[in-house]
Order: C-alpha cells, then structure tokens, then sequence
C-alpha cells in the first residue's frame, strides 16, 4: 500500500512527550527563548500533515498516524521541549477513496526548526481479513513520507522532506494543511452578509418601506445571530466547552437568534413585520449560498469519507480524504430556496404576510436535516432529525397554501 505525507495544521490528540534534561551547550544557545516559553510570553508549537493510500478493502477501519520529533540542535539527553511523540487516530477511513492526510499541531515545544517522522501503526477495526492489506515495518509500523498540496490540480503531489519551523501557539492556526484556506470563512461570511443586506434593501425598497432603518435592525439582529450561533454550538458541545468557545458556530442558533432580533426591533420601530420578514429571505438564503463556500475551504461541517463520484477531495482541518461535499449541497440548496423566493416576493403578493419567509426557512430546515445524515460527526439522537424534518414539511406545506392559494400573480 502507497503511503506518503506533508507539513501542515491541526492536532486534536494525546500527546507523548519523552523525559529527559537538556545537555550544557543546548541549553546555553536555547536559554533565553527557552525561559520566555516556559514563562507563557510567547508559547511555540508547530503543525505537520501526513498522508496515506486507503487501500483496497469492503469495511471501513481505523488508522493510527504516530508522529515523532526531535528539534534541529538538541543534543546529549533530550530535554522535555525537544522531543516528542504524538498519535493521532483516524476513524472510519473507506478503502478505495485514495489519499488520506492526516495533520496534527504540537504544542509545548522549544522553539527553532524540528525534523518531524510519521509512520502509520497496524490498522485496526473491522474484520480482520477486510483490513486493507499493507507492507509493515519489523515493528508492525509503515513509514510514512512529506508531500504538498497543489490547488492548480487539487490534488496532493510528492514533496521534500524538510525541517519545520515553530510558531507561537495561535499562529499555527494559519499553517497551510490540504485543501483549506485559513481565513477563508470570515471572508465569505461577511461577502454573504454584505450581499444579503443589500438584496434586502432593493426589495424593501420596493415595497415602500423605509430601507435604513430596516437596515439597521439587520444589522443588530446579525450580531445577535453570531452570539446565538456560538451558544447554540457551545450547547451542543457542553464536554468540550472550552474548545467549543475557541471554535464553532451553529447556523440554527444564528438563525433563531437573529428572527427573535429582528422581530423585536420591527415591532419597536411599528415597521410591517410580515412584508420585511418576507423582503428578506432571499438575501438571507443568498447569504447562506456564499457562507457555506467558506465552510469548505476551511474545513468545517464536512461530509463522510465516500467512493461516490459526486465525492471531493477535502479536509476537517485534521483529516483530508474524499468526501461528500456537504457544505456545497447546502450551498446549493440554498440557492434552490433563494431563488423562488426573489421571484415570489418581487412578482407576487402572498395572502398572508411573511409566508414567503416562513415557507423559506422551512424548506432549508428539510434540506439541512437530510444533508446532516450526510455529515461526518453522528446525529446524537435519531428521533431529533425525522421529528424536525416532519415539522419542517408541514410547515412548508401550509405556508405555500396560506401564501397562494387561490392568489393570481401580480408584479409590485
């Protein structure tokens, strides 16, 4: 089995770090940096990427990348900055999808250049006979070898092995790993922002409704939206809430927040609520089209490992393998939403006031629950998504009714 690797971002693992005291002349060319770590002035670590071939196989298994470091200069015994080893494990990885990255970030580190090894210890789960056959080591390991990334041909290509360089802690967020651009998210969220915004000002416009201010409670109840998105995500993950205020936001949380801001600041200011709320969903679903392009290129929300041919080659931010292109349904399905709702609201009067929206944000609650089946991380309870998505139909179902039944198309 084909096995190679890279320099690269993330670790989410345990970390294994070999005992020992620094040597006279490593620690008189190391001190002063060494000391300023130590006192948490600026703390290094460093990120490396590996990767592998799946393999050919029927069952899914389990893989473990153990990577070791030694820093450029470190002699006699080694101190407790100047090695170290660290696992990380790969679930499910599907036989037959090709490379599978593997990245890990390492803290706690002296700083200065380090050599970083990998090899893949034997693969486990499943089967026994179904494990994809591999050509291990005396030590029942494979060694495994630095590539790149190529964006021109999306694909990894071989590379030479070098020395890595730390960097202090929070930078190593922007390593550069496959298939993800750092920064990337907030960029295009706030593109998808600034265009539903403006979609929204041209239709409100249109129905003769005073645009700035409707203006400025989307933009208070678009703050909010990023407040409920991150406690929403912080619900979810209440084990690992720490990490979880680091990272993460849940779109149910910023949609729910951001209508119950909105529906507040309409109902102070006496603007019409359902015509604004119905102006609306189709900058807010244009929105989501550009927001979820930076949900892939970061690496966040991504899809199970899969064979199919509709499957693309991207990253969590730890592991990068063939997957189902999760964020880029979404995208499109809400650009499948946004569309007739532009067209409804600018050629059209529904029955009811801010039917269109409802019917909107039923139609992307059905669409995201069948989509998250799809997604990397498990449903924690299998009654919550058929109960959401029944929800979401009816309602979708009686807002079309009340909207246009029995209503004749008319332009504004």
């Amino acid at each position: 089995m084909k096995v190679v690797a890279f320099p690269a971002k993330r670790a989410s693992s345990q970390v294994d770090v070999l005992p020992g005291g620094h040597s006279r002349g490593a620690r008189r060319r190391t001190r002063k940096d060494t000391l300023a770590a130590e006192s948490g002035l600026y703390p290094q670590g460093l990120t490396t990427s590996f990767w592998f071939d799946s393999g050919s196989g029927n069952c899914p298994y389990s893989a473990t990348v153990r990577f070791s470091g030694r820093r450029v200069g470190a002699t006699g015994r080694l101190g407790r900055r100047d090695s170290f080893i660290q696992d990380e494990v790969v679930e499910g990885v599907v036989p037959g999808t090709g490379p599978v990255s593997v990245s890990a970030r390492v803290y706690d580190v002296n700083p200065g250049e380090w050599t970083v090894t990998a090899e893949m210890l034997r693969p486990s789960g499943g089967p026994r006979s179904a494990r994809p056959a591999m050509r291990l080591g005396p030590r029942g390991s494979q060694r495994l070898y630095p590539t790149a990334w190529s964006w021109r041909r999306w694909a990894l290509s071989a590379g030479p092995a070098k020395p890595l360089k730390t960097r202090w802690v929070p930078l190593t967020n922007f390593e550069r790993i496959p298939a993800v651009i750092p920064g990337s998210w907030a960029v295009l969220v706030l593109l998808g922002v600034l265009v539903g915004l403006a979609v929204q000002a041209v239709l409100v416009s249109q129905v003769h409704l005073d645009a700035a201010r409707v203006l400025a409670v989307s933009g208070v109840a678009s703050l909010a939206g990023l407040a409920g998105a991150k406690a929403w995500y912080v619900a979810l993950n209440l084990r690992d809430w720490r990490e979880a205020l680091r990272v993460g936001l849940c779109i149910q949380g910023f949609l729910v927040a951001a209508v119950a801001v909105a529906l507040s600041g309409l109902w102070l200011l006496r603007l019409a609520i359902g015509p604004v709320l119905d102006a609306t969903a189709p900058g807010l679903f244009f929105g989501v089209t550009i927001g979820r392009f930076g949900c892939f290129l970061t690496g966040c929300c991504a899809g199970r490992h899969s064979v199919s041919r509709w499957a693309i080659w991207s990253s969590d931010r730890r592991v990068g393998a063939r997957r189902i292109p999760t964020q880029l349904l979404e995208s499109l399905a809400a650009l499948c939403i946004a569309i007739p709702a532009l067209l409804a609201v600018m050629y059209s009067r529904p029955a009811v006031p801010g039917t269109i929206f409802l019917a909107s944000c039923a139609a992307y609650t059905l669409a995201r629950q069948g989509l998250l089946r799809l997604r990397r991380e498990s449903r924690r309870s299998s009654l919550a998504g058929p109960l959401t998505a029944a929800a979401a139909a009816i309602v979708l179902v009686a807002s079309l009714s009340s909207a246009f039944l029995g209503v004749s198309p008319q332009p504004l």
